[in-house]
Protein backbone atom coordinates (compact mmCIF):
# COMPACT_ATOMS: atom_id res chain seq x y z
CA UNK A 1 0.00 0.00 0.00
CA UNK A 2 1.34 3.32 -0.77
CA UNK A 3 0.62 6.61 -0.05
CA UNK A 4 0.78 9.86 -1.96
CA UNK A 5 1.53 13.14 -0.10
CA UNK A 6 0.96 16.38 -2.16
CA UNK A 7 2.78 19.10 0.01
CA UNK A 8 2.56 22.82 -1.14
CA UNK A 9 4.90 25.77 0.41
CA UNK A 10 3.54 28.88 0.73
CA UNK A 11 5.67 30.01 3.64
CA UNK A 12 7.49 32.36 1.02
CA UNK A 13 4.42 34.05 -0.46
CA UNK A 14 3.43 37.14 0.63
CA UNK A 15 0.01 39.23 -0.27
CA UNK A 16 1.51 42.19 1.21
CA UNK A 17 4.83 42.29 -0.61
CA UNK A 18 2.86 41.41 -4.18
CA UNK A 19 0.29 44.18 -3.32
CA UNK A 20 3.28 46.86 -2.83
CA UNK A 21 5.13 45.20 -6.03
CA UNK A 22 2.23 45.76 -8.19
CA UNK A 23 1.72 49.46 -6.58
CA UNK A 24 5.07 50.14 -7.13
CA UNK A 25 5.14 49.21 -11.05
CA UNK A 26 1.81 51.37 -11.23
CA UNK A 27 3.24 54.74 -9.60
CA UNK A 28 6.04 54.31 -11.89
CA UNK A 29 4.53 54.27 -14.73
CA UNK A 30 1.48 57.67 -13.38
CA UNK A 31 5.43 59.01 -12.77
CA UNK A 32 6.52 58.08 -16.27
CA UNK A 33 3.51 59.38 -18.22
CA UNK A 34 3.36 62.83 -15.81
CA UNK A 35 7.00 63.20 -16.17
CA UNK A 36 7.22 62.77 -19.95
CA UNK A 37 3.91 62.37 -21.47
CA UNK A 38 1.89 65.50 -20.05
CA UNK A 39 4.41 67.94 -20.60
CA UNK A 40 4.50 66.71 -24.47
CA UNK A 41 0.74 66.59 -24.33
CA UNK A 42 0.34 70.52 -23.61
CA UNK A 43 3.24 71.56 -26.15
CA UNK A 44 1.00 69.28 -28.39
CA UNK A 45 -1.94 71.34 -27.35
CA UNK A 46 -0.67 74.39 -26.97
CA UNK A 47 0.61 74.43 -30.78
CA UNK A 48 -3.09 73.44 -31.60
CA UNK A 49 -4.10 76.77 -30.11
CA UNK A 50 -1.37 78.88 -32.32
CA UNK A 51 -2.66 77.21 -34.98
CA UNK A 52 -5.86 78.19 -34.76
CA UNK A 53 -4.76 81.86 -33.38
CA UNK A 54 -2.76 82.09 -36.71
CA UNK A 55 -6.19 81.05 -38.51
CA UNK A 56 -8.45 83.47 -36.68
CA UNK A 57 -6.02 86.10 -37.40
CA UNK A 58 -6.25 85.93 -40.98
CA UNK A 59 -10.28 85.77 -40.50
CA UNK A 60 -9.86 88.80 -38.47
CA UNK A 61 -7.48 90.05 -41.94
CA UNK A 62 -10.52 89.58 -43.78
CA UNK A 63 -12.59 91.14 -41.46
CA UNK A 64 -10.42 94.33 -42.06
CA UNK A 65 -11.03 93.97 -46.09
CA UNK A 66 -14.13 93.97 -45.70
CA UNK A 67 -14.66 96.94 -43.82
CA UNK A 68 -11.76 99.18 -45.06
CA UNK A 69 -12.67 98.12 -49.25
CA UNK A 70 -16.56 97.05 -48.87
CA UNK A 71 -17.19 99.91 -46.22
CA UNK A 72 -19.30 97.82 -44.41
CA UNK A 73 -20.13 100.22 -41.37
CA UNK A 74 -19.61 97.01 -38.74
CA UNK A 75 -18.60 93.54 -38.61
CA UNK A 76 -17.77 91.55 -34.98
CA UNK A 77 -16.52 87.78 -35.11
CA UNK A 78 -17.02 85.31 -32.14
CA UNK A 79 -13.54 83.24 -31.56
CA UNK A 80 -11.80 81.27 -29.09
CA UNK A 81 -8.43 82.53 -27.88
CA UNK A 82 -6.56 79.78 -26.21
CA UNK A 83 -2.65 79.73 -24.73
CA UNK A 84 -2.69 83.17 -24.60
CA UNK A 85 -4.28 86.56 -25.14
CA UNK A 86 -5.41 88.94 -27.59
CA UNK A 87 -4.41 92.52 -27.34
CA UNK A 88 -5.75 95.69 -28.93
CA UNK A 89 -2.65 98.71 -29.13
CA UNK A 90 -4.28 101.54 -30.49
CA UNK A 91 -2.94 103.99 -33.21
CA UNK A 92 -1.13 107.00 -32.71
CA UNK A 93 0.81 105.73 -29.58
CA UNK A 94 1.99 102.59 -30.42
CA UNK A 95 2.72 100.35 -33.20
CA UNK A 96 4.47 100.88 -36.67
CA UNK A 97 4.91 103.63 -38.58
CA UNK A 98 4.90 103.70 -42.57
CA UNK A 99 6.21 107.04 -44.01
CA UNK A 100 5.86 107.58 -47.95
CA UNK A 101 7.92 109.78 -49.54
CA UNK A 102 10.23 111.02 -52.09
CA UNK A 103 14.18 109.66 -52.50
CA UNK A 104 15.29 112.92 -50.13
CA UNK A 105 13.98 111.11 -46.99
CA UNK A 106 10.00 110.66 -45.12
CA UNK A 107 6.94 113.12 -45.54
CA UNK A 108 9.61 115.16 -48.08
CA UNK A 109 8.04 116.32 -51.50
CA UNK A 110 4.61 114.03 -51.72
CA UNK A 111 5.19 112.69 -48.15
CA UNK A 112 2.56 110.96 -45.85
CA UNK A 113 2.35 111.27 -42.21
CA UNK A 114 5.96 110.45 -40.80
CA UNK A 115 4.88 110.03 -37.31
CA UNK A 116 1.75 108.20 -37.70
CA UNK A 117 1.43 104.95 -35.54
CA UNK A 118 -1.06 102.23 -37.49
CA UNK A 119 -1.42 100.18 -34.04
CA UNK A 120 -2.24 96.27 -34.02
CA UNK A 121 -4.15 93.77 -33.19
CA UNK A 122 -1.54 91.37 -31.47
CA UNK A 123 -1.68 87.82 -29.97
CA UNK A 124 0.82 86.91 -27.52
CA UNK A 125 1.36 83.21 -26.31
CA UNK A 126 1.85 82.07 -22.70
CA UNK A 127 3.17 78.28 -23.55
CA UNK A 128 6.03 79.93 -26.11
CA UNK A 129 7.66 82.89 -27.63
CA UNK A 130 5.13 83.02 -30.47
CA UNK A 131 3.29 86.38 -31.63
CA UNK A 132 1.34 87.03 -34.24
CA UNK A 133 0.18 90.75 -34.96
CA UNK A 134 -2.51 92.21 -37.19
CA UNK A 135 -0.42 95.17 -38.37
CA UNK A 136 -1.71 97.79 -41.64
CA UNK A 137 -3.51 95.03 -42.83
CA UNK A 138 -1.02 92.21 -42.64
CA UNK A 139 -0.67 89.13 -40.72
CA UNK A 140 2.51 88.80 -39.48
CA UNK A 141 4.28 86.29 -36.86
CA UNK A 142 7.58 86.13 -35.36
CA UNK A 143 9.44 84.62 -32.50
CA UNK A 144 10.90 86.86 -29.48
CA UNK A 145 13.77 84.85 -28.46
CA UNK A 146 14.73 84.88 -32.29
CA UNK A 147 15.07 86.92 -35.06
CA UNK A 148 13.30 87.18 -38.59
CA UNK A 149 9.63 87.44 -39.09
CA UNK A 150 7.65 85.93 -41.24
CA UNK A 151 3.88 87.37 -42.98
CA UNK A 152 1.25 84.97 -43.07
CA UNK A 153 -0.73 86.89 -45.35
CA UNK A 154 -0.29 90.01 -47.39
CA UNK A 155 -1.93 93.71 -47.21
CA UNK A 156 -3.61 95.28 -50.44
CA UNK A 157 -1.00 97.25 -51.74
CA UNK A 158 -1.01 97.61 -55.83
CA UNK A 159 1.09 98.58 -58.27
CA UNK A 160 -0.30 99.43 -62.19
CA UNK A 161 2.18 98.98 -64.59
CA UNK A 162 0.37 99.59 -67.61
CA UNK A 163 -0.97 103.05 -65.50
CA UNK A 164 1.97 103.34 -63.41
CA UNK A 165 -0.16 104.05 -60.04
CA UNK A 166 0.98 103.05 -56.98
CA UNK A 167 -1.43 102.06 -54.48
CA UNK A 168 -0.69 102.46 -50.62
CA UNK A 169 -3.39 101.51 -47.94
CA UNK A 170 -2.52 102.79 -44.23
CA UNK A 171 -5.25 101.15 -41.91
CA UNK A 172 -4.73 102.08 -38.25
CA UNK A 173 -6.22 100.07 -35.25
CA UNK A 174 -7.78 102.51 -32.99
CA UNK A 175 -9.71 101.80 -29.74
CA UNK A 176 -11.00 103.77 -26.51
CA UNK A 177 -8.36 101.94 -24.52
CA UNK A 178 -5.66 99.25 -24.50
CA UNK A 179 -7.95 96.09 -24.88
CA UNK A 180 -7.03 92.58 -24.38
CA UNK A 181 -9.06 89.06 -23.81
CA UNK A 182 -8.35 85.38 -23.36
CA UNK A 183 -10.89 82.72 -23.57
CA UNK A 184 -14.28 83.38 -25.70
CA UNK A 185 -14.43 86.48 -26.98
CA UNK A 186 -16.15 88.99 -30.06
CA UNK A 187 -14.00 91.20 -31.50
CA UNK A 188 -16.57 94.31 -32.58
CA UNK A 189 -15.02 96.74 -35.09
CA UNK A 190 -16.36 99.38 -37.24
CA UNK A 191 -15.30 101.66 -40.01
CA UNK A 192 -13.77 105.03 -38.67
CA UNK A 193 -12.03 107.74 -40.72
CA UNK A 194 -10.91 107.52 -44.47
CA UNK A 195 -9.12 109.69 -46.11
CA UNK A 196 -7.22 109.90 -49.76
CA UNK A 197 -4.05 111.23 -50.68
CA UNK A 198 -3.79 111.50 -55.13
CA UNK A 199 0.04 112.51 -55.86
CA UNK A 200 0.74 112.82 -59.54
CA UNK A 201 3.10 113.58 -61.44
CA UNK A 202 5.53 111.50 -59.32
CA UNK A 203 9.37 112.53 -61.02
CA UNK A 204 11.19 109.86 -58.99
CA UNK A 205 11.55 107.02 -56.71
CA UNK A 206 8.70 106.26 -53.99
CA UNK A 207 10.40 105.53 -50.93
CA UNK A 208 8.59 103.29 -47.82
CA UNK A 209 10.24 103.75 -44.41
CA UNK A 210 9.11 100.99 -42.30
CA UNK A 211 9.84 101.68 -38.34
CA UNK A 212 8.51 99.27 -35.82
CA UNK A 213 7.30 100.33 -32.43
CA UNK A 214 8.27 99.05 -29.70
CA UNK A 215 11.53 98.29 -30.53
CA UNK A 216 10.65 94.45 -29.61
CA UNK A 217 7.81 94.21 -32.27
CA UNK A 218 10.48 94.08 -35.18
CA UNK A 219 8.45 92.74 -38.05
CA UNK A 220 11.08 94.29 -40.86
CA UNK A 221 11.81 91.08 -42.38
CA UNK A 222 8.54 89.96 -42.96
CA UNK A 223 7.47 93.86 -44.51
CA UNK A 224 10.65 93.45 -46.29
CA UNK A 225 10.35 90.02 -48.17
CA UNK A 226 6.56 91.66 -48.99
CA UNK A 227 8.43 94.86 -50.57
CA UNK A 228 10.86 92.96 -52.44
CA UNK A 229 8.53 90.01 -53.71
CA UNK A 230 5.25 91.72 -54.26
CA UNK A 231 6.21 95.31 -54.74
CA UNK A 232 9.67 94.80 -56.68
CA UNK A 233 11.42 97.37 -54.37
CA UNK A 234 14.80 97.18 -53.43
CA UNK A 235 15.36 97.74 -49.23
CA UNK A 236 18.33 98.44 -47.10
CA UNK A 237 18.56 98.85 -43.54
CA UNK A 238 16.54 97.65 -40.44
CA UNK A 239 14.48 99.58 -37.91
CA UNK A 240 13.62 101.45 -39.74
CA UNK A 241 13.64 99.56 -43.09
CA UNK A 242 14.10 101.76 -46.12
CA UNK A 243 12.45 100.54 -49.60
CA UNK A 244 12.49 102.46 -53.13
CA UNK A 245 10.75 101.47 -55.78
CA UNK A 246 13.06 100.58 -58.97
CA UNK A 247 9.56 100.32 -61.27
CA UNK A 248 8.27 103.87 -62.40
CA UNK A 249 5.66 105.37 -60.73
CA UNK A 250 3.76 108.35 -61.85
CA UNK A 251 0.40 108.58 -59.94
CA UNK A 252 1.22 107.35 -56.01
CA UNK A 253 -2.62 107.02 -53.88
CA UNK A 254 -2.58 106.43 -50.34
CA UNK A 255 -5.79 105.14 -48.61
CA UNK A 256 -5.86 105.66 -44.86
CA UNK A 257 -8.48 104.11 -42.81
CA UNK A 258 -9.32 103.69 -39.68
CA UNK A 259 -10.74 100.55 -37.49
CA UNK A 260 -12.05 101.32 -34.53
CA UNK A 261 -12.09 97.75 -32.34
CA UNK A 262 -15.01 98.67 -29.82
CA UNK A 263 -15.03 95.32 -27.55
CA UNK A 264 -12.91 92.33 -27.79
Amino acid sequence: MSIRRNLHYESGVSEAIGFLLMFTIVIMGIGLVTLYGLPMLLQQQSGADEKIMEKNMIVLQNDFKSVVYKTIPYKETSMKIASGALYVYKGGTTGPTFCIGDSGGCGLGYGYMPNNNTGDLRYLSSQSQNQVSLQNGAVVMRDSSASGSVMLAQPRWFYDSNTQTLVANIITVNSSSVLSREGIGTVQMELGQTDYQYISPISGPVRVIYTPYPSDQDYSMAWQNYFEQSLKMTCSGVSPLTCDTTDPVGTLVIKRTDIIIRSL
